[in-house]
């Protein structure tokens, strides 16, 4: 007995892989989505009710908005969320620049030494942010930027070497007879990168902007370390930890702070949500 060209044995086979296949997938998204579950009950639970249901129960009440309201203020959310802005934007335009400038080159011109900086940013990939924390902090503090949001913003929009790569690849795709017809314009390289170059970037930058940006608000260690005043250097990553303690944490206030830094990247994610698809798909196939 033959099902559309299988037997028996081959049919039961095929349709219990696929039944494995649905099984597993449907595990990871319950597994990725009982945090953010949990995180939404709690945040509707008044301090009492957090302390005596477990996690997984219900709110008495969905109208309870108390918990958003007492960590917006007591967090200076507003304040957090102002430095957050402009350190991205100051961040995500350097980044831009520095990456898209140094991948220009790299692409560009060929000069000796030029395959020894692609393998030194190569290795640098390699090496744990964390292992040269010892070493940047000793420089930052010799320059005296250790609490000063213009030494965090020099520190976070340094060389990006992810960036790089992704400006290389699409300079690898742009053809060079655009930069020689710009030059006998009379166009500079300067020219020829700003006017011409950079704008056919789109998609890379889209893409840097993406990696960049969620890197750069989600960034804790860095900004706890660097921005040690909590009052007037606080970001939206440090702000959370307002309601930590050494007699316990306020997780019903957390949950509800969690839930407020979600809003900006689910309404900019919305907003942008094509802009975003196709920045991460247009490097994927070599044009």
């Amino acid at each position: 007995m033959k099902l559309k060209g299988l037997t028996v044995p081959q049919a039961i086979l095929k349709y219990a892989l696929i039944v494995l296949k649905y099984a597993f997938l449907c595990l990871m998204a319950f597994i990725a989505l009982v945090p953010l579950y949990a995180c939404v009950v709690t945040a509707f639970k008044t301090k009492t009710e957090y302390q005596s249901t477990s996690v997984m129960t219900l709110p008495q009440s969905w109208l309870n908005f108390s918990n958003f309201v007492d960590a917006w203020k007591q967090a200076d959310m507003g304040l957090a969320f102002f430095n957050s802005v402009i350190i991205l934007v100051f961040v995500l335009v350097g980044s831009i620049l520095i990456s898209s400038m140094l991948a220009y080159v790299l692409n560009r011109f060929k000069f000796p030494g030029n395959g020894l900086v692609r393998n030194l940013f190569l290795f640098a990939t390699l090496i744990p942010g964390i292992a040269m924390q010892v070493t940047v902090y000793k420089i930052m503090y010799n320059l005296n930027l250790i609490n000063s949001m213009p030494g965090y913003i020099l520190l976070l929009m340094g060389t990006d070497v992810i960036s790089i790569y992704i400006f290389i690849q699409f300079f690898t795709n742009i053809s060079v007879s655009l930069d020689e017809a710009a030059i006998l314009d009379g166009c500079s390289y300067f020219g020829v990168f700003f006017k011409v170059l950079l704008p056919l970037l789109k998609p890379a930058i889209v893409t840097v902007i993406i990696l960049k940006g969620v890197a750069t608000y989600n960034e804790y260690y860095m900004a706890n370390l660097y921005l040690q005043d909590k009052t007037t250097l606080q970001v939206v990553s440090t702000s959370l930890y307002t309601f930590t303690g050494p007699l316990g944490s306020q997780y019903n206030l957390i949950c509800a702070g969690v839930l407020i830094t979600m809003v900006p990247a689910i309404i900019v994610f919305l907003i942008f949500q094509k802009q975003v698809y196709s920045g991460l798909t247009a490097g994927s196939v070599k044009g």
